[in-house]
């Protein structure tokens, strides 16, 4: 009976020290793929005609005759982001990790964190990137390439950048 006890003590205290090693990896969110284990690797520099700051891209997908789909992972680093731009056929991004921003033009911009699932219009000028404190990663889905992949326009300015409305 008392070893039955010490077995029941001795995997609640494993069941402790799981959960608070599950609290403290929670306490500390982590933004930065230098930070963690990276899923996917942090690609090539985005370049800086479509890019304020740094943003890394890797191609996850290739645009083929049979998917007619790109899909990738974008790491901004905190402060970068896209220029205007939009997708023929819209674009799908959903947000794995970090805090950040995405606008549609005309519209309010929107604050984006993990977990969080945006649906680009087909054909409407948007951007997206980072907050000033905090990375952001994404992964984009662009669908339907037979229509396009993207149309780059001109940076954000700051000011937009800056504003909520």
């Amino acid at each position: 009976m008392k070893q039955h006890s010490a077995i029941k003590v001795t995997v609640a205290a494993l069941g402790v020290v799981l959960f608070l090693s599950h609290c403290q990896q929670q306490q500390t969110g982590t933004t930065s793929p230098e930070e963690r284990p990276a899923i996917f690797p942090k690609g090539e520099l985005g370049p800086a005609e479509n890019f304020t700051g740094q943003a890394w891209n890797t191609g996850l997908v290739p645009n083929d005759s049979v998917f007619n789909t790109v899909v990738g992972n974008v790491y901004f680093e905190p402060g970068a982001r896209s220029n205007w731009h939009r997708h023929p056929a819209g674009q799908i991004l959903v947000i794995t990790d970090g805090e950040g921003y995405h606008q549609l033009k005309g519209q309010p911009r929107q604050t984006l964190k993990k977990g969080d699932v945006v649906k680009c219009p087909p054909n409407v000028t948007h951007w997206h990137g980072a907050s000033p404190a905090k990375g952001m990663q994404q992964l984009y889905i662009i669908p339907n390439t037979e229509k396009g992949i993207v149309e780059w326009l001109e940076p954000v300015t700051n000011e937009e950048y800056r504003e909520s409305k």
